[in-house]
């Protein structure tokens, strides 16, 4: 939910500014700006939920802590990415791959009632898949409009 709260008051507050400064709005801009912020929240996630985080990566995965924080650091750099004229697009493609990637460590998460940010198995379970899927497929919507369009 934090990151959802995160794309859209971002975005608003980029739109309020870009009008009081421009007199104009770059929809695509405030959308990347949006989009970039939501991934600083996310990629911090992964270096402050990492037991959690461990726990959302299959069993057969080896190394799950180097994946926790690579992909952090992936978030970062892609926040990055979406701020520049000359790298919004291909960091637009690689993002809806990633997008698409995790969703599986989501489910999994959902299925053995994960609690990321406690490392525990006391989260939400599957009823949590009703929010976070569609929320997988928003950011995958919000990325393309605001990167590839």
């Amino acid at each position: 939910m934090k990151p959802l709260i995160v794309l859209f008051v971002v975005f608003a507050l980029s739109i309020g500014i870009m009008w009081l400064a421009f007199a104009s709005i770059n929809y695509m801009l405030a959308g990347r700006i949006a989009l970039a912020a939501m991934l600083v929240l996310t990629a911090f996630g992964h270096f402050k939920f990492v037991e959690g985080m461990e726990m959302m990566i299959p069993d057969f995965v080896p190394f799950k802590r180097f994946f926790v924080y690579s992909t952090g650091i992936l978030e970062f750099l892609a926040a990055l990415g979406l701020l520049f004229d000359s790298t919004f697009e291909i960091t637009g493609l690689l993002l809806i791959i990633f997008f698409v990637l995790i969703l599986p460590s989501n489910i999994q998460a959902s299925m053995r009632h994960i609690n990321i940010e406690k490392g525990t198995l006391d989260g939400p379970g599957l009823s949590y898949l009703w929010f976070r899927v569609p929320l997988q497929i928003l950011f995958i919507g919000w990325t393309y409009f605001v990167t590839l369009r």
